[in-house]
């Protein structure tokens, strides 16, 4: 497929821009580096230009690799660390729409941006077709508010599976993101696509082992699990990796590569909620097409994700990303997962 302007999806960004009250005068800055999805950024301006914003573009070189490995899909692009001055001016923006290839989530642009006052809505490294199958929908994003709200008063977070995943999460007082896509009044960032509640557990709270089955997911290679994995965790941190197949060898050989004992530790855990996230879609896209952050929104998953955890003092490039299906997720007795399947009724009461 040809990432070209078609008026379909400037149909769909300017309907991502209006969901999060983009306005006629408002000034918009499009953040992007030379390695940016050229199409992303053009899209992103076609709709602000349709929507009658005063809209700019900046961009600067992808800079040179830090890191002794590949490293993908991580939300935290390092093209602007080094020009927090570009960060404090887009401050007095309405909003910045970062374009970037992996994205300030995680970022220390962000934490400058943010600092400044600024507001960001992130659009993933994605083919157009996967955001427009994925849109913002207002329905989501209740539900995600709704699991947030949730996931925040929370204690404990239990996860089980047919085939032994049983893992403990002490989740009071971890710090929780997620939404649905659509940036409101008080929010600070926001993310396309979305459909997604997770928390970043703070130290010593996670135990328990992660069975990665046949047909789980490992985002960080954009490939199907096709033998099983085991992660047994103690104190935050994968203390062994059992398996025989290549999908335990290759996660094994990349975390040894970065020798780093945070690599090993937990990042994030939380569940999907976006109906229209697809598990089977990776099969349909090769790897350069996608950046994979439609699985982590598959609705009725499990996320479990290890890496960088800056609420918990631990700072890695390394990260995993393992949407895991069938699993059983409760929040303090709760269920909000079952069987693989979101429990809706706990969203929509």
């Amino acid at each position: 497929m040809k990432e070209v302007l078609e008026p379909k999806w400037i149909d769909c960004f300017e309907e991502f821009l209006r969901l999060s009250n983009v306005g006629a005068g408002d000034l918009i800055g499009v953040l992007a580096e030379s390695q940016s999805r050229t199409v992303l950024v053009e899209l992103t301006e076609h709709a602000l230009h349709r929507i009658g914003a005063r809209a700019f573009r900046i961009t600067v070189a992808s800079p040179p690799l830090q890191d002794p490995l590949p490293v993908r899909s991580t939300g935290a692009t390092y093209a602007y660390d080094d020009v927090p001055e570009i960060m404090q001016a887009l401050g007095v923006c309405s909003l910045v729409v970062d374009c970037t290839v992996e994205g300030l989530l995680h970022s220390k642009a962000r934490q400058d941006l943010l600092g400044a006052g600024g507001r960001v809505l992130m659009i993933s490294n994605e083919h157009p077709e996967v955001l427009e199958r994925c849109r913002p929908d207002p329905i989501v994003h209740e539900r995600s508010l709704k699991a947030l709200a949730m996931l925040d008063a929370a204690s404990t977070m239990r996860v089980t599976s047919p085939t032994g995943t049983d893992l403990t999460v002490d989740v009071a007082g971890a710090p929780s993101r997620g939404g649905g896509g659509i940036l409101g009044p008080n929010d600070k960032i926001a993310y396309w696509p979305a459909g997604l509640c997770l928390c970043f557990p703070l130290d010593n709270t996670t135990n328990g082992r992660i069975v990665l089955d046949v047909g789980d997911v490992n985002l960080t290679f954009k490939r199907y699990f096709e033998s099983q994995v085991v992660l047994n965790v103690e104190a935050d941190r994968v203390v062994s990796i059992e398996g025989n197949g290549l999908d335990a060898s290759l996660m094994r050989t990349y975390y040894e590569g970065w020798e780093d004992p945070n690599a090993y530790a937990v990042s994030h855990v939380g569940w999907g909620l976006n109906p229209g996230a697809r598990w089977d879609a990776l099969t349909m896209y090769d790897k350069g097409d996608i950046n994979g952050t439609e699985l982590r929104a598959i609705a009725g998953s499990f996320l479990f994700s290890t890496g960088a955890n800056e609420f918990a003092n631990r700072f890695t490039s390394c990260h995993f990303d393992l949407p895991m299906r069938n699993c059983d997720v409760s929040i303090d007795g709760t269920d909000v997962v079952k069987h693989g399947h979101l429990v809706e009724s706990v969203f929509d009461a």
